[in-house]
């Protein structure tokens, strides 16, 4: 995968709307989780990000994973497939992992579909309220269909409307009142949802403190070098 290039007004606006990029670390925490729990090394299965925006989750799995199919039902980057996860059309490609950040709405039907489609297990990244749903226990949360692990982040992690900026450093679409940005933060807590084949006693365990700092890389937040415009300010999620 690589950064997709087109940083245009119109681009951006559009995915202030459409899109919420996830911070690289996060991702390879789930990696790292998945290696300290696992027997087998991740170099030897392929995953699917079937909801993959511009691709940042899908890289840092890239680290990992044998290979790593990206899609998405809208052109975000030049570099990834075409394919409505949701539809009735074949799978796009086998899978070992199906790892993503579905659309909050429609969060608990990827899951379902993932379900029917990966070898080896389906991890979404959701907000934590996303298990609290009376309709998603029934459907999601209970045997025989209960996750294996719940994986809840203790530091904040950052997700931002169309952008990606690293932990409070200043956010060039979020200004104050004197039209300077504000440092990225978020109150919103998200958490990892794993199921894996033959594992429905969930099990909690928790991402530790420093873990942003210990898996941050060179390169994983862009340079936005638009002008600064309050009409592209958007709230924190």
């Amino acid at each position: 995968m690589k950064p997709g290039q087109n940083r245009s007004t119109a681009v951006m606006q559009r995915r202030l709307r459409d899109d919420v990029p996830d911070p690289p670390w996060a991702t390879r925490a789930l990696c790292e989780f998945l290696i300290e729990r696992a027997s087998e090394p991740l170099d030897m299965f392929r995953a699917w990000e079937p909801a993959c925006g511009e691709g940042h989750m899908a890289r840092p799995l890239a680290e990992y994973f044998e290979s790593v199919t990206a899609t998405d039902v809208y052109r975000y980057a030049e570099d990834h497939g075409i394919y409505d996860f949701l539809g009735d059309a074949p799978a796009f490609c086998e899978a070992d992992w199906i790892i993503t950040n579905p659309p909050f709405l429609v969060g608990g039907r990827f899951v379902e579909k993932a379900l029917t489609r990966a070898r080896q297990g389906v991890a979404i990244f959701a907000r934590s309220a996303f298990t609290e749903s009376e309709g998603r226990y029934a459907e999601l949360f209970s045997p025989p269909v209960a996750p294996a692990y719940v994986l809840t982040f203790c530091e904040r992690v950052v997700l931002l409307k169309g952008r990606l900026v690293q932990s409070g450093s200043p956010d060039p679409f979020n200004l104050d009142e004197d039209g300077k940005p504000k440092k990225a933060s978020s109150a919103t807590s998200y958490s990892w949802i794993i199921w894996m084949p033959g594992c429905h006693d969930t099990r909690h365990r928790w991402i530790a403190p420093g873990t942003r700092k210990r898996l941050e890389r060179a390169g994983d937040y862009p340079a936005y070098d638009l002008p600064l415009s309050t009409a592209m300010s958007g709230a924190l999620l």
